[in-house]
């Protein structure tokens, strides 16, 4: 009979998420994750399938927790230029004081790996699709309420919406400067003018 686990799998995903995002997959190593996890090599495969595997759930976590940010964002009872505007707010100040300058897991994901790793590839661009899709939700309900116009592209102003917040945690990662900052932010919200 196989022991029990003896370990929280929600901690052990996002300390390996965290792992992940500040090295890269590449340049984290198994060690590197055993450390952050408290896991040794056995328990890691053995629980998590293995490295890959690993990042692939650590990815799924992180998809988690950004659409349910996104979607806290997006529920609030204000327009949504308002919301938007808060949502992206918040992202600039993290990347201008630090804590969100390590850029956007899914995108450094993207950047590492989408080339030479299909599924890996595959993995990131579901949860891109599924992050569009919250924004697109919340700018059908806006649309339905008057607050963007009827004729608006909502499919294409949710793309163009996940692909410039992608936009500011990479720029910010290089040059986290407020007001370049602002301004991307101050195109981006263009796009939901009446």
């Amino acid at each position: 009979m196989a022991r029990p686990r003896e370990f929280d799998s929600d901690a052990v995903l996002e300390r390996a998420m965290q792992a992940f995002w500040a090295k890269g997959f590449r340049a984290t190593s198994l060690d590197d994750l055993c450390a952050a996890t408290g896991l040794s090599r056995s328990s890691l495969y053995a629980a998590f399938g293995g490295k890959r595997s690993l990042l692939h759930q650590s990815l799924s976590r992180y998809e988690e927790q950004g659409i349910a940010r996104i979607t806290a964002a997006l529920s609030r009872p204000v327009p949504i230029q308002q919301a938007v505007a808060d949502f992206v707010g918040n992202l600039v100040e993290n990347i201008v004081t630090g804590s969100g300058r390590i850029g956007c897991f899914i995108g450094n994901c993207a950047a590492e790996l989408a080339r030479q790793d299909r599924a890996t590839a595959a993995r990131v661009r579901r949860s891109l699709e599924r992050i569009e899709a919250t924004f697109r939700d919340a700018l059908v309900r806006a649309q339905s309420r008057g607050e963007i116009a009827k004729t608006a592209d909502v499919d294409a102003i949710a793309r163009f919406l996940v692909a410039g917040i992608q936009g500011l945690r990479l720029v910010g990662k290089a040059n986290p400067d407020r007001a370049a900052l602002e301004d991307i932010q101050s195109v981006m919200l263009r796009c939901l003018d009446r």
